[in-house]
């Protein structure tokens, strides 16, 4: 038989109507509930009893095309009696630890029209209002939900077992699980949840929300996901009872709707016992016979009809949403053929393609008909807040299931292609003259939108937006026609061979964060879920055998769309494409950057015209530091280790002893290095490089304004040195898989580098595979070099003052980020290291400016180098000796600038007594506001701006100290600690204060500024609100810091939960080496006095010794007395005479890039 998407399920009806009677018992087949229907099982290819000898199995069928996929040998999945689904998988990273997710498998596109944003306030009410999850805070568990097109789902992240009295935590989880099943709908809990989905309604609705509404109207403009937004009708919204509410409930929180992930430290066969302890007594009967309204009751039996006659959700996997699409494929194929649901067998208007009464006045997009069958939907959107020009430009294909050898081939092939074409796009990118600012084409399985979508994303000045569409479409046309060159098959090829022998090499030590996602993805599109062992042998098996025209059929596939609109040979011939653009408005329609719909397709049309030419290979080199040259190095500068020196009160180091937990050294030429090997991220490594001056630098040493952080940035922008041009030296990074990422805040340079530990670069397979050198070699070549032998170039520069133009125009048109601006200002007196670069700034800083600031910084006596890995910490220090000891000690020196060297890092300005309040008007279409409350703060470090201390503060308002407490409070790390617990007890205080007692935000948020150099810095305070509510969101705010102080001080409990949290989540980052090349940074460096190794060996201790009297006065030390508050309000207000866009937006719904859910 061939094979489809549709017998993957079961070829027939009545396949599947016998198959989901056997896996959900006979009672769910004859239930009276409304929305009970025969269907599919949503574990797909772990159905259980599916096994080899059942010709009717999923897994069975899915292997007719070739040798099986073979599945996890350790997951565990199966069915309760009541029909209720759940999967196990034993893991032990991190141990003693364990996640339960309840996926239910309807969200907002399963609502009726008078339910439009019902799953959203009901995943609030059912966790947000349950005790049982209230019974879980304290345990050091994290608790949330989220809600989306396909689904909700609700967590729990927890020990095994309680802090207190040991107490197994997995039936607590599932309890508070199970009552989300049983969810009791209070009026007093509606109304508190009812105004935490308004707040967050107006949270949500950035431009950069609308965008994502207007991108998904149209790209599914066919189905229901177009008028079915999460977010839902505010209307609708205020007006729902507890019937209403209870009604959504009963109808869809049944056994059959739900799957149970459980992912952790627990055994199996313990873990069936608790879910059907927990959950086996919840019947769909049960939960019908509570369903209050009889005329949606009735509504809702003809949408599951619908649902099971005529959606992908029924033909492909139940954790789709249910809709239809039109499709970017072959009429004539028998995939399609399969997939084409037929509408005229359901009456009911699944797919809500008629008019409604609660429609947005909409104007109907219109088609271009590229050749009979084969259309383009251009739209338009504008906007007064957009900056840029983006274009969007779609094809949605059908899930092509991962089950078997021959799909798991085309999977990695198509990763080939797609890798292929985003390097050129982004050496395109990089040019002398860069037609776009960003551009990113894929194709990725979307569950929530069920479907495969092919995407192309792109932004550029407005004014170059046609030569932005036509680079890119030409870059993809010519993949699309003529494939990927030999070297680029090899050079992704070892890519994807690095990745699986990584995946293989971490196996148990995979977190269950990312162990559950990859588990849920994989379930619910109807791959197999296998080991990363299995995968990789898999792996193994499939690039082993795979030919560059394999690898051209995927890349020719990937881009048929493309082709086919410029009639290529092998292009598409029919099906739909989908183009959005988004620009600012513009009254001048003559102009270069006004688009329509017209102007859009024709200028699509015509960059598909553009005659392209074959990719040629570029010689990547092997090594970027020749021997030879390495060796000569060595010989003028022979390099030598001295011991390590600190200022925390640590002892000097050895140079020749390897320690434990990290190695602390210097090099003679004055660079400090710090090693530590961290197994957890298996051949995988992190390096930061520290430059310590910033934009401090700036203003100490005289440089031009912004010249450093410009700078920074075209040094990331660049990256020619030596004999090796820019894009050699890029795809020798592609070839390594390097990651960098070089940055310029207030106070220093950073320079972060993540790479592969293992040989990497490889050509070829088995025994005649070429090995390259290590990514740690390679890193060490490339901060060499940054060092030595960097070119700096003038196009770089341009991107770079480009990127920074860009973002302070937008800043001008973000409501959050132009009220922060200004209250920075106030607090700063306009200091210019604290705020945003503007463009006459930008614009006056040349080549020469940046090039003199930023190596006036990389002086080898003020660097310090902190790398974490899964590698040998003393190959590691031969490495860094060999390639970085040899560096000179005077390298840069000609750009030293004279300065008085015992000046130092200076201090924030003062704040000035008493604070200001600022009012912002921002003009914007649609009505949103920001609150923030700002005050003085002490450094990470407990340093205030008036050069005092926490711990002389301390010392000084509490005479009576013993001493012990003395000593504790004298330890280097007391103040960095007692502030992190005081920022999470207030968050928490905020949370239960403006969100649940007063109702006036989703969400409140506090934050230091973390500076660690600069003495002194800010706090600030958070809050969006309705514009009615904004001004009494600031004023709680301001209640819960005065409260905090007096009437209701730090009390033992939540001394002890903040405790809890901030040591959960140091152990969760210490499994990261970019955690570990954070913490060892500035161990070494003077300018950071209080941090040493004290700082990461004493950390349990100092934390479990703070009591709430240190963190009492730790929060005196605050400006958080009224006359010492700097506040802002930022509003929008509607532009004067504005005129609705033909195409009013949608609801706002959550997630970028298509991929995100409302958080509850």
């Amino acid at each position: 038989d061939p094979f489809t998407l549709s017998a993957l399920f079961g070829a027939t009806n009545a396949a599947k109507s016998k198959a989901a009677t056997a896996l959900r018992g006979a009672a769910a087949a004859t239930a009276e509930h409304p929305s009970v229907r025969d269907h599919v099982s949503p574990l797909n290819l772990l159905y259980p009893g599916g096994g080899l000898d059942d010709p009717a199995s999923p897994r069975v069928v899915a292997g007719r095309g070739g040798e099986p996929l073979p599945v996890h040998p350790e997951v565990k999945s199966g069915v309760l009696k009541n029909g209720l689904s759940y999967v196990i998988l034993p893991n032990k990273s991190p141990p003693g630890r364990f996640e339960a997710h309840l996926q239910v498998f309807s969200g907002s596109s399963d609502e009726l029209e008078p339910q439009q944003g019902i799953a959203h306030l009901t995943e609030h009410v059912a966790y947000m209002g349950s005790r049982k999850r209230e019974r879980l805070f304290g345990t050091g568990s994290q608790t949330n939900a989220y809600t989306d097109f396909h689904h909700t789902v609700f967590y729990a992240a927890c020990p095994t077992a309680t802090p207190r009295g040991n107490v197994p935590m997995l039936p607590m989880a599932l309890d508070a699980l199970c009552d989300v099943m049983e969810a009791r709908v209070e009026p007093s809990r509606l109304e508190k949840e009812r105004a935490a989905v308004l707040s967050e309604m107006t949270m949500v609705n950035t431009i950069e929300y609308r965008v994502e509404c207007q991108i998904l109207s149209t790209l599914h403009r066919e189905n229901r996901l177009a008028k079915r937004f999460p977010i839902g009708k505010e209307k609708l919204i205020r007006s729902w009872q507890t019937a209403d509410v209870k009604t959504w409930h009963r109808t869809h929180y049944r056994p059959d709707n739900v799957l149970l992930y459980i992912v952790g430290d627990v055994d199996p066969a313990e873990a069936e016992k608790v879910i059907e302890d927990k959950f086996g007594h919840i019947t769909a009967e049960r939960q019908a016979a509570e369903i209050k309204l009889p005329e949606l009751k009735e509504e809702a039996s003809d949408l599951a009809d619908a649902v099971v006659g005529g959606t992908v959700k029924a033909a492909q996997s139940w954790h789709y949403p249910p809709v239809r699409h039109d499709w970017c494929i072959p009429s004539d194929s028998s995939e399609y053929k399969s997939l084409m649901l037929a509408d005229g067998e359901v009456e009911y208007d699944v797919h809500l393609q008629k008019p409604y009464k609660l429609d947005e006045q909409v104007q109907f997009l219109g088609t271009d008909e590229i050749a009979p069958g084969f259309t383009l939907r251009p739209h338009i959107y504008r906007h007064e807040l957009l900056q840029a020009f983006s274009l969007h430009l779609f094809a949605k294909r059908p899930v092509d299931p991962i089950t078997d050898l021959p799909s798991f081939k085309r999977s990695l092939a198509r990763r080939v292609a797609l890798a292929a074409l985003q390097i050129r796009l982004n050496v395109g990118g990089r040019s002398d003259d860069p037609a776009f600012t960003f551009v990113e084409f894929n194709q990725l399985d979307s569950a929530r939108e069920g479907c495969a979508v092919c995407s192309l994303d792109l932004t550029a000045e407005p004014s170059r937006w046609k030569d932005a569409i036509c680079k890119s479409l030409s870059e993809i046309r010519k993949l699309g026609t003529f494939g990927v060159t030999p070297g680029e098959m090899e050079r992704y090829a070892s890519a994807l061979m690095t990745d699986a022998e990584q995946l293989a090499a971490q196996g148990d030590r995979i977190s269950h964060g990312d162990q559950l996602a990859y588990l849920m993805e994989t379930v619910a599109n109807g791959h197999t879920f296998m080991s990363p062992e299995q995968s990789y042998e898999m792996t193994v098996k499939a690039l082993s055998t795979m030919t560059v025209e394999e690898v051209n059929q995927a890349a020719k596939e990937l881009c048929s769309h493309i082709t086919g609109i410029a009639g290529d040979e092998g292009g598409m011939s029919d099906g739909n494409i989908v183009a959005v653009a988004c620009c600012p408005k513009t009254k001048d329609e003559s102009g270069p950057d006004f688009v329509d719909e017209k102007s859009l397709v024709e200028c699509i049309k015509e960059a598909c015209k553009v005659e392209v030419e074959p990719e040629e290979d570029v010689v990547v080199p092997y090594s970027l530091v020749p021997e030879d040259e390495l060796n000569k190095a060595i010989e003028q500068n022979p390099p030598k280790w001295l011991g390590g020196s600190f200022t925390d009160g640590t002892p000097d180091t050895s140079p020749d002893k390897l320690t434990r937990p990290f190695t602390l050294r210097r090099l003679e030429n004055g660079i400090r290095v710090n090693v530590a090997q961290n197994p957890f991220e298996s051949q995988r490594g992190h390096l930061r490089l520290v430059a310590p001056g910033g934009r401090d630098a700036e203003k100490r040493m005289g440089f031009k304004e912004g010249s450093m952080a410009v700078g920074a940035r075209a040094m990331q922008e660049g990256g020619a040195f030596g004999p090796w041009t820019r894009e050699q030296v890029e795809l020798f990074c592609v070839d390594h898989l390097i990651m960098v990422e070089i940055n310029c805040n207030e106070e220093s340079m950073i320079m972060d580098f993540t790479f592969p530990t293992t040989n990497v670069g490889n050509v070829g397979f088995g025994d005649n595979m070429k090995l390259g050198i290590t990514g740690t070699e390679a890193v060490m070549q490339i901060v060499r070099e940054v060092l030595v032998g960097f070119h700096w170039e003038e196009d770089a520069l341009g991107r770079s003052k480009q990127s920074f133009r860009s973002a302070h125009e937008s800043l001008q048109k973000n409501l959050e980020g132009k009220t922060t601006e200004m209250i920075m200002e106030s607090m700063t007196q306009d200091d210019k290291r604290f705020l945003s670069i503007d463009t006459d700034t930008v614009n006056a800083v040349t080549l020469a400016d940046a090039k003199s600031s930023v190596m006036s910084q990389l002086l080898p006596g003020e660097l310090e180098i902190s790398t974490s890995g899964d590698f040998d910490v003393k190959e590691v220090l031969e490495l860094v000796l060999k390639y970085l000891g040899s560096v000179p000690a005077d390298a840069n020196s000609e750009f030293v600038v004279s300065k008085d060297d015992s000046a130092g890092f200076g201090t924030v300005p003062a704040l000035k007594v008493p604070g200001e309040h600022i009012d912002l008007e921002l003009s914007d279409s649609d009505p949103r506001a920001v609150s923030y409350v700002a005050g003085s703060a002490p450094n990470l470090w407990g340093y205030l701006a008036d050069d005092t201390t926490i711990a002389e503060r301390v010392a000084e308002a509490d005479k009576k100290a013993t001493d012990y407490d003395k000593q504790r409070r004298a330890h280097p790390l007391f103040a960095n600690v007692a502030l992190a617990l005081v920022a999470e007890i207030v968050n928490r205080r905020l949370f239960s204060t403006v969100r649940e007692r007063k109702q006036l935000t989703y969400d409140a948020n506090f934050s230091f500024t973390g500076f660690e150099r600069l003495k002194g810095g800010w706090f600030l305070v958070t809050v969006t609100a309705s514009k009615e509510n904004a001004q009494k969101a600031l004023d709680a705010c301001k209640e819960t810091l005065e409260t905090l102080r007096k009437s209701n001080p730090i009390s033992p409990d939540n001394l002890e939960s903040a405790k809890r949290v901030v040591l959960n989540r140091h152990e969760g980052e210490l499994r990261t080496s970019s955690y570990w090349a954070m913490m060892m940074s500035g161990l070494q460096q003077e300018s950071i006095p209080l941090k040493g190794p004290l700082s990461v060996t004493d950390f349990h201790a100092v934390v479990d010794a703070i009591t709430v009297r240190d963190l009492q006065l730790t929060l005196e030390t605050l400006g958080i007395e009224d006359k010492e508050l700097y506040t802002a309000i930022g509003k929008t207000v509607q532009p004067e005479g504005l005129v609705q866009d033909e195409i009013v937006k949608a609801s706002p719904m959550a997630g970028m890039n298509r991929g995100g859910a409302l958080m509850g």
